[in-house]
């Protein structure tokens, strides 16, 4: 070890807030069976700054039985009771959001600033959840002959598999969390390796609001497949909630398939930014820093391709790289930081592959096109003109802070190519004539679109694609219907 490195780890131990390192199972914290740990890093130096329990097949069959045992008492809470424990736990998270920002930071390098939006964020499903979780409704009618009554209940799907990823380390948590809460199931929660100590902060924080002992199980790992491929298999679990790449939800939609499980899954994107001749430039720049930026480009919903009418596409690129030139990069715990390190070195090796392609195809760089120096994980925002559609990041998920933009001169043509893909979670079009907004908006094959505006995520709102960015809905009044089942019940009339 370095004596650079080990001031980092010093400095890390004295930044970071108490949080739970162990496994979360029956309402105990205890060490893997095995003993097993590994690191978490720090994207922005590569230093480690915790060691955390690394669960095994054992320590997750315990979960899932646990699960299992508790659902049936669970369910049977009254509504009014699991709504305030959410309440509780979304007050909680409230009052420890600079504690929970400086994790989210520490652990995978996102500004301070945008870890704090994210809590916020995080924090509402809780919220929005409580006050679903007294407004289930059911239905109740009569046959057309008049000799039955039709009761229709909806109950608990069942325990639940939660499995989340490293971008988003609360709000991905809460947004299945909140819901499965409010339905009265139980669940086996496996957070992305690179980001667990989130979890276990927001998994102490539902401790500490009230949370019974079984309800939720959180096990960290990095035996992915041992670990939720038995939970998948069991037959304990009667649901699955996914969020990460196409790739690996289509394993587990195989695996959950062998005891016909309940999915949901929230994939890949490949968002389309359509600029129109007639935009409000300004306006689309703004969004186009929001829906590029975010995360340092690290999100599902990215903007990945930047379509722009010949007659603008020259004005928007320059006014977009003097917005992202403007930007400072660094290490996301200091001031003034804008954009932070990407999760690791394989991230940046894919950014920078794609955007070699791109130039060798032609591309022109009007902004940045290689990493930035220094330790870390960091890429530079980077601006890309005249891109040629047969560009390798046409076609993939950037996942980095880089502006792919293509110039069209056909509205036609460039809906064609906008749902060329395999992928439709997001889109974003920018116009101001109303009928052209109506129209494409019409036509993009996606679950949501973002309409002279870069930001389409809300907890009130129902977010998931369509094609292969996934299936079923998270957020919004629907959000809830994921953990929940129908049962009807026949009543002769006598």
């Amino acid at each position: 070890m370095t004596a650079e490195t080990d001031s980092d780890r010093m400095q890390y131990a004295r930044e970071l807030p108490s949080v739970p390192t162990e496994l979360y199972i029956d309402g105990q914290w205890s060490p893997a069976s095995s003993g097993a740990t590994f690191d978490v890093e720090n994207p922005a130096t590569g230093t480690a700054v915790a060691s955390v329990a690394n669960a095994g097949p054992d320590d997750g069959q315990r979960a899932i039985e646990t699960a299992a045992r508790v659902q049936d008492e669970w369910a049977r809470t009254p509504p009014r009771e699991r709504s305030e424990i959410l309440r509780r736990a979304y007050e909680l998270i409230l009052d420890r959001a600079d504690d929970l920002a400086k994790i989210m930071t520490i652990e995978m390098g996102k500004p301070l600033a945008e870890a704090r939006g994210e809590v916020t964020y995080g924090a509402e499903f809780f919220r929005w959840f409580s006050e679903e979780a007294v407004r289930i409704s059911g239905d109740t009618t009569t046959t057309g002959d008049g000799k039955n009554r039709i009761i229709v209940d909806r109950v608990p799907v069942g325990p639940c598999v939660l499995v989340t990823p490293w971008n988003f380390p609360l709000a991905m948590g809460t947004r299945k969390i909140g819901p499965a809460i409010a339905a009265g199931c139980t669940m086996v929660f496996k957070p992305a390796p690179q980001t667990p100590l989130t979890a276990l902060k927001l998994t102490a924080i539902l401790e500490e609001a009230g949370l019974p002992p079984g309800v939720l199980n959180t096990v960290t790992t990095t035996d992915a497949a041992g670990v939720v491929g038995p939970w998948l298999e069991g037959g304990l679990a009667r649901k699955i909630s996914f969020t990460g790449s196409t790739e690996v939800g289509k394993i587990l939609l195989k695996q959950a398939a062998t005891t016909v499980m309940r999915t949901s899954m929230e994939l890949g994107g490949n968002a389309p930014f359509i600029v129109c001749a007639d935009a409000d430039l300004d306006k689309a720049v703004d969004g186009a820093m929001v829906a590029k930026l975010r995360n340092m480009g690290e999100a599902c919903t990215a903007a990945n391709r930047f379509y722009v009418h010949r007659s603008v596409a020259a004005e928007f690129t320059d006014k977009l790289a003097a917005r992202m030139g403007a930007l400072t990069v660094g290490d996301g715990r200091d001031d003034g930081t804008d954009v932070g390190p990407l999760i690791d070195a394989a991230a940046v090796a894919k950014v920078e592959r794609l955007v070699a392609d791109a130039v060798e195809r032609g591309a022109g760089v009007a902004l940045g096109g290689e990493p930035a120096t220094g330790r870390g994980y960091f890429y530079a925002p980077t601006v890309l003109t005249d891109v040629d559609l047969a560009s390798e990041m046409t076609s993939t998920e950037i996942f980095g802070p880089v502006a792919a933009v293509y110039p069209f001169d056909d509205e036609d043509d460039i809906v064609r190519v906008a749902n060329d893909t395999d992928w439709g979670l997001v889109g974003y079009l920018f116009t101001q004539d109303i009928d052209r907004a109506l129209r494409l908006s019409d036509r993009m094959e996606v679950g949501m679109v973002g309409l002279n505006t870069g930001l389409v995520s809300n907890p009130a709102a129902p977010f998931g694609g369509v094609k292969q960015s996934g299936l079923g809905r998270e957020g919004g009044r629907i959000g809830i219907d994921e953990f929940l089942e129908y049962k009807y019940l026949a009543i002769p009339k006598g």
